[in-house]
């Protein structure tokens, strides 16, 4: 008989062709909404964060029609709106409380596909259709635009759209290997093992909003079968330089800073009548800038790397462009690396000389951390602050190995790297252990060390770290970190298919490792 790392392999291989499919659905739905007028049921907004409605509604169906669940009711949406499956066997004569409960979290919505851009820059590709037949590509435009991009004569194995490698590839990944474990379960592929499986809600708007859900509304005094031992994040974990698929254990946390500016309106041609809140609240924004190259205030992590700050949005408050305006509020990103804390980077924005020279000057300076006001698909109002805890998972943490053993199991064999090795985002043969640059929902599963609202038995092994705990978790998954958000995203099917088979064979691995 073949190994169940020989079976799982060959599987993944064999419905690459119907994980690019569903893939393809994923991405081209909103197409439907989009371009259907509004007064007829179109949403303009359809497939992003809070208009996951449709896109949701269709993996729902596929999980039940690609056998990913058991029963059609395994398959369906909590109240905040994310979509929801439950794998296991039943018949591996371990009870429920017994079992060891990994979580597989991908998000299913997107940023926004920017169309237009995509047909004026590269010609025959569309953000949500993908590779036009017949129509030329402006490759060299391509590549400007993208951090990597395969030889000319792999493209056969490019899935292209908004939201390939951001994340919709995770999700898919997530159902194909459900439908492997399902279908190997007589084989010992789910014994032991519960898999919760999420595609998220609202995360490129509130990143880790869908695991806050869980784990403030779910795991509230819930039983042994529903909490974690492990999470799974399937965002892309490739990187343009370093190699695709590498196995990431943590990630800065972030946070928005809000500074809103208020001063007093006149007419342009005569200032000294107002107090004009663009010009301090710029000089406010400038001073911030330059603290920030001078790495004023910000700590150095040797994994995670240092804490960051950019002004990321604005708005301003004004009666014309010839007027001195009323108001100016900006946002900060600042991205929190270990040691830092959301409340001394808030206090530093407020101890910023130009804030003291502003307040002196007669204007009104408030600096706050925002709250997430927007409802989800579903109606939910989440309306938490908009602070986002950093996560590390340290490399000799059993789920840690068991991802490495994983890979070097159904990965490792079926990867061949040119002399010399690969090069750029190409498969390497050994797992790259390392870290996200940027956020995923792994920010939504930390909550404060002194929370006992979750009965978590010392046998799940969760991390306490500094004022916060959380489940062990890692990340794999098909796509380029540098190509997110970008024109021209895409995703390469062979990363999915590794991606597939590691989601596949990691229960069994971490089951018999912590046995």
């Amino acid at each position: 008989m073949p190994s169940l790392d020989d079976r799982i392999a060959a599987l993944a291989k064999r419905d690459r062709p119907l994980a690019e499919r569903i893939l393809k659905e994923a991405i081209r739905i909103p197409a439907d909404s989009v371009d259907r007028p509004v007064e007829e049921g179109g949403d303009p907004d359809c497939g992003l964060s809070n208009h996951e409605g449709p896109r949701m509604e269709s993996l729902r169906r596929t999980i039940v029609e690609v056998k990913a669940v058991r029963r059609p009711e395994d398959v369906g949406f909590d109240e905040y709106g994310n979509l929801v499956w439950l794998v296991e066997d039943p018949s591996d004569g371990i009870p429920a409380a017994e079992k060891r409960v990994i979580y597989w979290d991908g998000h299913a919505d997107t940023v926004r596909a920017l169309r237009s851009q995509w047909r004026e820059k590269l010609g025959g590709i569309d953000a949500y259709d993908g590779l036009l037949a017949g129509e030329p590509v402006e490759r060299e435009v391509l590549r400007d635009e993208l951090g990597y991009v395969p030889p000319d004569d792999e493209w056969a194995n490019l899935v292209f759209g908004r939201g390939s490698a951001d994340q919709l590839a995770g999700v898919v990944a997530q159902i194909v290997a459900s439908r492997i474990l399902l279908e190997l379960a007589p084989e010992g592929a789910l014994r032991g093992a519960i898999i919760r499986s999420y595609a998220t809600a609202s995360e490129e708007d509130n990143d880790g909003g869908g695991p806050m859900y869980v784990m403030s509304r779910v795991l509230h005094g819930a039983p042994p079968e529903l909490v974690p031992d492990a999470v799974v994040l399937t965002e892309g974990t490739g990187d343009a330089n370093m190699g695709a698929l590498g196995i990431y254990r943590g990630q800065r946390g972030r946070m928005q800073i809000e500074l809103t500016v208020t001063g007093r309106s006149c007419h342009g041609s005569m200032p000294w009548e107002g107090l004009n809140p663009l010009e301090h609240g710029g000089a406010i924004v400038a001073e911030a800038a330059r603290r920030y190259e001078a790495r004023e205030g910000f700590l150095d992590h040797a994994f995670l790397g240092h804490g960051t700050r950019t002004a990321s949005w604005s708005k301003l408050e004004t009666p014309s462009d010839c007027a001195v305006p009323d108001r100016f509020t900006v946002r900060f990103d600042r991205r929190l690396t270990v040691g830092e804390s959301p409340e001394q980077a808030r206090r530093d924005i407020e101890a910023l000389d130009a804030v003291a020279a502003a307040r002196a000057a007669g204007l009104g300076v408030e600096v706050t951390v925002p709250r997430y006001s927007q409802k989800t698909w579903r109606g939910y109002l989440a309306d938490n602050p908009q602070i986002y805890r950093g996560w590390l998972t340290p490399e000799e943490h059993p789920v840690i190995r068991a991802a490495v053993e994983t890979y070097r199991g159904v990965v490792t064999p079926h990867v061949s790297e040119p002399a010399g090795g690969a090069r750029g985002a190409a498969l390497r043969r050994e797992p790259r252990v390392d870290r996200w640059i940027f956020s995923t929902d792994g920010v939504g599963y930390p909550i404060p060390a002194e929370d006992d609202s979750i009965r978590v038995p010392p046998t799940k092994a969760w991390i306490v770290a500094g004022e916060v705990k959380h489940p062990a978790m890692f990340g794999i998954g098909a796509g380029i970190e540098q190509n997110t958000h970008k024109i021209g995203e895409c995703v390469d099917v062979r990363e999915l298919q590794h991606a597939i088979a590691v989601l596949a064979r990691f229960p069994s691995v971490f089951v018999s490792l912590v046995a």
